[in-house]
């Protein structure tokens, strides 16, 4: 079997892991094991501001030369947050790749947070506030997240509260990544047409010096809570609906048959059970969708719709009708093998782009210290039984909680 990836750690914890591939394409990240569930209660928003905050100029850089330093030959630096990690990532040429690991590095570790840059960045930030508060369709997902993880950290949007921002500095970043950016939380991820060792020499060149520290907390347990159905009048010209409920961690055996349920159920494949039951058979809705967001404690299983607002009962029940029968009703071979087809093909054609290996073999390594190959998952996949599905679905489809804006 031909390799797919090399893993090693640095003297100083942080985790590296590289996969190498024919082109003239370069991509690289570092993977932070803190996001939005490590902040403390007067902290909401801070690891995305966190974020943001990384451009905003270094010991070695203004803000301006962080955003050209790869631009100016064709490349890309950008990041992302989530509710347990934040992502800094470039895309460059081969030729670039030791450039796009010493800004990663620079941004990451050497920032400096200067307060003029801040208080215009709040600014920009209160505008994705605002924006994300115009859009329904995704606050909804948030606000669901709200309730079913109500009294612990995953219990609030990565975008934090206007107040909040407002309060935060300099400061309170270099205190909230004195405490949740240790090395060893901290996995750089790369994928290029150059060998394990030329990515190696360059973390230990870029990373090597960044001083050890070690996670000197845990993150709080989730706490259960009994399903809800709350309807919000939000005078939007749609009606918006959420199903769903808490699901399994990162960690759990089942997250897989979860994961092949949650698309057949509602994948964007336009043959889903719930497309063609509710959208094309009945006509209700535009768009609907299943989704499932492991966390590392727990997770999140939902069912999205939108419909207008006279239809949203019948959308429902045609919903729970689908959820029920993959209660009771284990799949033919047939339908399971057509299933799985098409699951290991969406598996594979998202792996065709290489950004997205990266990305996922990073965050891999950083939950999992380690990964399978293709290979090996695709053999997980064809294993799964009727039985196996079925069983998951009893527990988790019994009696969804349900969040309607009206």
């Amino acid at each position: 079997m031909i390799q797919e990836f090399t893993i090693y750690t640095l003297p100083n914890g942080i985790r590296g892991i590289h996969r190498r591939v024919r082109g003239p394409v370069a991509h690289c990240a570092l993977v932070i094991g803190a996001g939005t569930r490590d902040e403390h209660a007067d902290e909401y928003g801070l690891a995305h501001f966190t974020e943001h905050a990384f451009f905003k100029g270094t010991a070695r850089r203004r803000a301006w030369q962080v955003n050209c330093r790869l631009e100016n030959r064709g490349g890309e630096l950008n990041a992302f947050t989530t509710k347990e990690d934040t992502t800094v990532h470039a895309t460059v040429l081969r030729g670039d790749f030791g450039k796009a690991v010493e800004l990663l590095a620079d941004v990451v570790f050497r920032s400096t947070f200067p307060e003029r840059e801040l208080e215009r960045e709040k600014e920009v930030i209160l505008d994705e506030i605002n924006a994300y508060k115009d859009a329904p369709a995704e606050a909804i997902y948030d606000r669901f997240e709200e309730l079913l993880f109500e009294g612990s950290e995953l219990g609030h949007d990565i975008l934090g509260t206007k107040a909040a921002l407002r309060r935060f500095t300099g400061e309170r970043i270099r205190r909230f990544t004195e405490r949740a950016h240790t090395t060893d939380q901290i996995v750089f991820s790369s994928i290029g047409n150059f060998s394990a060792e030329a990515a190696r020499a360059a973390a230990e060149r870029y990373l090597g010096e960044v001083p050890v520290r070690t996670r000197g907390y845990e993150r709080r347990p989730t706490l259960p809570r009994p399903p809800f159905d709350l309807r919000l009048s939000k005078h939007t010209h749609q009606a918006h609906c959420i199903l769903g409920g808490c699901a399994f961690d990162l960690t759990d055996q089942r997250r897989l048959p979860l994961s092949l349920l949650v698309n057949l159920l509602g994948g964007p494949s336009a043959n889903s059970l719930l497309n063609v039951e509710v959208r094309e058979k009945h006509g209700l809705t535009y768009n609907i969708e299943a989704g499932y967001t492991p966390y590392s404690d727990t997770g999140v299983f939902n069912v999205y719709f939108s419909c207008e607002h006279g239809h949203t009962d019948d959308c429902i029940e045609l919903v729970t009708r689908q959820l029920e029968r993959l209660r009771s009703v284990p799949l033919t071979a047939r339908r399971l093998s057509m299933a799985k087809r098409q699951f290991v093909a969406q598996l594979a054609i998202s792996n065709e782009s290489n950004e997205s290996y990266m990305l996922g073999a990073g965050k891999s390594l950083l939950v999992h210290d380690g990964l399978d190959t293709l290979e090996e998952l695709y053999g997980k996949i064809e294993a799964l039984t009727p039985n196996d599905l079925t069983a998951v679905a009893d527990e988790l489809f019994a009696n969804p909680s349900r969040l309607i804006y009206n």
